[in-house]
């Protein structure tokens, strides 16, 4: 080979392995850093076979051509691919190990072979492999790390008092209303977002955890049995609430009967004081247990907000709140529960709950050039959907939702959303493959619009919709979904 044509097939190789690994590592990232959910879990597994598996068998069948294949097709297409996420690969520092060691090995592998003249082809399943196993290693032994360095700040602050909280529906918005009402006495420090995992809470307490926190109200999620598990013997709660429990996830849990024995892991807490836990998920008695979820009532929810009456300790509070949704009082009562417990009176709780502010993204209500947007998007339950469906249809002007559907849940659950929207609607715009289908052919609306790219989202909104509209977005699943 002449000297050009060796030069010319290095960078391709070099910038073809980092165009996988970046394809690779986006994947991973989307599924928990999880290979086998990648391969087995993923919900378009075609993306595997165009921008994977096919580039990777031309690499080695096509020969001298490969560069124009490459150049021409696989660059461009990979670069669109990227363009038209919703939720791009976030350059955590993880991400950057891995992408330095594959192009730390590329670059060995292809000097080494150049020198020595030894290659005809140079190689892209080795450094890949190999960037793979050494990433995965070099994060388990910083993930030991740092779980030693979390630790070690938890049993500093010895004084600090733990409410984790779990369930399969509500516990990002219990976690705030519980966090906002006990920051009127005491000084919370919440995880942020969505924080709920092993690995983010750890990271949470060695970043962001205030030396002078006294109460810690931390979220905790689970994929698989274990994690929950896992989780509560890390941060050793003192207090821990188990929130509605349904088939979401089904398809890691299998069951509900493994989606309740999953949550009620944190029950093992070695510090465990009180347990707050949802009518839904066992009525088993217990001494440290307080059920709820069958305490509430003369329920009142508008889009002006929500009234409701809560019975706690044979007293019954009279409460108001602009959160919307009558699906949020559970949520707001476990919340008022946890406050009792933890010495506010009933006249600050009853202030607290009035000033409480919605959860971004969870029936928050925007108004914006005349129209009422409800913004639902991080809802991803069956009741919580049908809530916000029922709020839409006190609104007296036209009605459009936007929705992908119920993700990671059953056909019968999606169509008995499908039923309220036909009941209420007036434009339905259906977004993603996913349960499209399914939309499709029960939807009974005239006006319904299938959008399986998102990127034209704003524009047929602007073409759909006019001031006096009140716009719902149930739920909102990235388009790798």
């Amino acid at each position: 080979m002449q000297s050009y044509e060796i030069l010319a097939a290095f960078v391709t190789n070099v910038l073809f392995v980092t165009v996988l690994g970046w394809y690779l590592i986006t994947n991973l990232q989307w599924y928990d850093y999880k290979l086998s959910r990648v391969i087995l879990k993923h919900h378009k597994p075609h993306w595997h076979l165009i921008y994977f598996f096919i580039p990777f068998i031309a690499y080695y069948t096509t020969g001298k051509f490969f560069a124009i294949f490459f150049y021409f097709a696989i660059l461009p297409a990979i670069f669109v691919w990227h363009k038209r996420l919703d939720k791009k690969l976030v350059l955590t520092w993880r991400v950057k190990r891995f992408l330095i060691l594959l192009i730390s090995l590329t670059l060995f592998q292809d000097i080494l072979c150049t020198l020595k003249s030894a290659c005809q082809v140079y190689g892209v399943f080795m450094p890949l492999a190999i960037a793979y196993i050494g990433s995965f290693m070099i994060e388990k032994y910083l993930f030991m790390a740092y779980k030693k360095e979390a630790k070690k700040k938890l049993l500093h602050m010895k004084n600090l008092q733990i409410i984790a909280i779990t369930g399969s529906y509500g516990k990002t918005s219990i976690k705030n209303f519980v966090a906002q009402i006990l920051a009127h006495k005491y000084k919370v420090y919440a995880t942020p977002r969505s924080v709920n995992t092993l690995g983010g809470i750890m990271a949470d307490v060695n970043n962001a955890l205030p030396e002078d926190t006294e109460i810690y109200v931390c979220e905790a999620g689970a994929r698989q049995s274990g994690d929950i598990y896992d989780i509560t013997t890390f941060i050793e709660p003192q207090t821990v609430v188990v929130g509605k429990v349904g088939e979401a996830h089904i398809e890691y849990f299998k069951s509900l009967q493994n989606i309740i024995a999953t949550k009620l892991e944190i029950m093992q807490s070695p510090r465990l004081e009180r347990a707050f836990i949802h009518t839904s998920v066992t009525n088993e008695p217990h001494e440290k247990v307080i059920f709820f979820g069958k305490d509430i009532h003369h329920v009142i929810a508008t889009l002006q907000g929500t009234d409701f009456d809560v019975e706690i300790a044979g007293e019954t509070l009279s409460l108001h709140t602009d959160i919307l949704g009558a699906f949020q009082t559970m949520n707001i009562a476990v919340a008022v529960r946890i406050a009792k417990h933890f010495g506010m009176s009933n006249e600050a709780i009853l202030d607290a709950v009035k000033e409480l502010k919605p959860v971004e993204h969870r029936l928050q209500m925007i108004k914006a050039g005349g129209k009422i947007i409800l913004d639902d998007g991080y809802n991803g339950n069956i009741d919580g959907m049908l809530e916000a469906v029922r709020l839409c249809s006190l609104h007296e002007g036209r009605k459009v939702i936007v929705t992908p559907g119920l993700v990671e849940s059953s056909d019968e659950l999606n169509l008995k959303l499908i039923d309220a929207i036909n009941d209420v609607f007036d434009t339905a715009i259906v977004t993603g493959a996913l349960n499209a289908e399914l939309f499709s052919k029960n939807l009974t609306l005239k006006n319904q619009i299938l959008l399986i790219n998102k990127s034209s989202l704003v524009e047929t909104l602007a073409r759909e919709t006019k001031a006096g509209d009140i716009i719902l977005f149930a739920n909102d699943a990235p388009n790798f979904i």
